[in-house]
């Protein structure tokens, strides 16, 4: 008797874990964690309008939430042209850089995006679009077929001409509506964050 006992609760015990896995399953992909997928992301740390000098720049911030909600992986665009320039020095440089078309340099090499299906991009808005260097990158990847996912930080611009641009950038991608967010909320944004991503 106290064996067959045993066997029920081990039963009992694996019908549970069994449950479980499957309810974790469930939630994994509802949150968009099954995503094979991953954040490139500029972000401005320093001097930024509203917020002040900041170490982590606002949208690193918002990447850091994505990829903690969705376990997508990140690659961050770096260019050293902008370390410890003043926000109205920096603004004006933007300004030149986006009516010449200036591209430039990044840190290091494009990201290999074979493996992935879904792409965030993401930036601050500077002068009605991403930073320039954001589309020397683009001119060094293919989202042929990929799922693209564009958002900002901004401080009123909203989404500007981000998503139009990027799909003048990825004609053959899927570019989807894009999602905004106001730098100075993004420390205590999370849940907005969350509530968009599960909206996918």
């Amino acid at each position: 008797m106290k064996l067959k006992n045993i066997l029920a609760a081990a039963l009992a015990l694996l019908m549970t874990t069994g449950c479980n896995a499957q309810n974790k399953q469930e939630v994994k992909s509802s949150n968009n964690k099954k995503m094979n997928a991953i954040v490139i992301f500029f972000s401005h740390a320093g001097d930024n309008y509203s917020v002040g000098n900041i170490e982590v720049g606002n949208t690193k911030i918002v990447a850091d939430y994505i990829s903690e909600i969705t376990g997508a992986d990140q690659f961050e665009i770096v260019t050293h042209k902008y370390d410890g320039m003043a926000y109205m020095p920096l603004i004006d440089l933007a300004k030149k850089e986006a009516a010449a078309g200036e591209l430039p340099p990044y840190e290091g090499q494009a990201p290999d995006l074979t493996k992935y299906d879904t792409v965030f991009i993401g930036g601050p808005v500077w002068w009605g679009t991403y930073p320039q260097v954001m589309f020397t990158l683009f001119r060094d990847i293919n989202l042929d077929g990929k799922t693209v996912i564009p958002f900002t930080t901004h401080e009123g611009s909203g989404l500007a001409s981000c998503v139009g641009d990027v799909k003048k950038a990825f004609p053959k991608a899927n570019v989807t509506k894009g999602f905004d967010i106001y730098g100075h909320e993004v420390r205590g944004g999370k849940a907005k964050v969350e509530k968009w991503l599960k909206s996918l």
